[in-house]
């Protein structure tokens, strides 16, 4: 599968060690003087070791990796003391990895008796910690701050704006953004990041989430985009026709619909002929998928008006 992962550039990788103690998941060594990513299935792709080399010569890329596997990394970091499970656990928390963190709990509590530390100190030291930025780590976790993920809570209803857009149990119903432009002026975002490069698609927020898909440019054509569209969905957007490597969206599409498992599909475009392909996109992950899921598909005029809704 593709997934985000850390590249390694060696002609500026000095061999200081720096990042070593920085990957908490054991990913990293210094072999032959230089620093090794020696286990895709050790990295977690979150980037917390990137802040932390002098040279600059580590970075997030997307490419063919074996999935991360959390109960063998927490497996191997037990052996290495309270302090090391601790701060791997904040760092999943730092990420809202919280799907990881149950994983890493169980694993905790059912090997207790195995472990030369008290699991209930560090399960009670994690539940009370709260994410931000620390002394020892940058504010982004090592990444890019645009990057990193997280979670936001729902806004509170206000009674005002325009009518939430249909899902798989309302097929029939559809939003007319020519009518509603007027919306609660509240923003519906539930995620960050959004752009397709950026998201990760085993974040816990895209779990069982109703997925919008939206072109780049839909959100300056459609005046009610929040309370009409957005409202209760998870983002991701693209753009068919400039965006580079969008094979990878294909790839995370298709993790989405697979693994995330999420509800339904809505694609959202505008009406020129270049932005039909964020439709085919994802028309053929879901194909590749294996796994059915309701697609939704609205077309936009160039002024905000639904020219097109329907189920595929």
């Amino acid at each position: 599968m593709k997934r985000e992962i850390i590249k390694i550039d060696e002609e500026k990788c000095n061999g200081c060690g720096l990042c070593i103690p920085n990957c908490h998941e054991g990913a990293l060594q210094i072999i032959d003087g230089k620093a090794r990513l020696i286990s895709d299935l050790m990295c977690d792709g979150l980037g917390a070791c990137i802040g932390h080399c002098p040279e600059g010569a580590m970075e997030i890329e997307v490419r063919e990796a074996e999935p991360y596997d959390e109960v063998k990394v927490i497996e191997l970091m037990a052996e290495k003391g309270k302090n090391v499970v601790t701060a791997h656990l904040k760092h999943l928390k730092d990420h809202g990895e919280f799907v990881f963190l149950r994983q890493a709990v169980g694993w905790l509590m059912e090997n207790a008796g195995s472990v030369d530390f008290e699991v209930k100190e560090v399960i009670q030291e994690v539940h009370f910690y709260q994410p931000g930025h620390h002394e020892h780590e940058p504010a982004s976790g090592g990444g890019c701050p645009g990057s990193r993920s997280m979670s936001f809570s729902p806004p509170p209803a206000t009674g005002r704006g325009a009518p939430q857009n249909s899902t798989a149990g309302n097929a029939g119903a559809a939003v007319n953004s020519s009518t509603a432009v007027n919306g609660s002026g509240v923003s519906q975002l539930m995620q960050w990041p959004v752009q397709m490069h950026l998201i990760n698609p085993r974040a816990t927020h895209f779990a069982g989430s109703d997925l919008l898909l939206a072109a780049d440019c839909v959100a300056y054509a459609a005046g009610n985009f929040h309370d009409g569209y957005l409202k209760g969905k998870t983002l991701a957007i693209a753009c068919p026709k400039l965006d580079a490597n969008k094979e990878a969206y294909h790839d995370k599409l298709v993790s989405l619909i697979r693994d995330a498992k999420i509800n339904t599909l809505t694609v959202i475009k505008m009406e020129v002929p270049c932005c039909g392909g964020i439709e085919h996109m994802a028309v053929a992950a879901v194909e590749a998928a294996g796994r059915k899921v309701p697609v939704k598909s609205i077309t936009l005029s160039v002024r905000g008006e639904v020219i097109d809704d329907e189920w595929l």
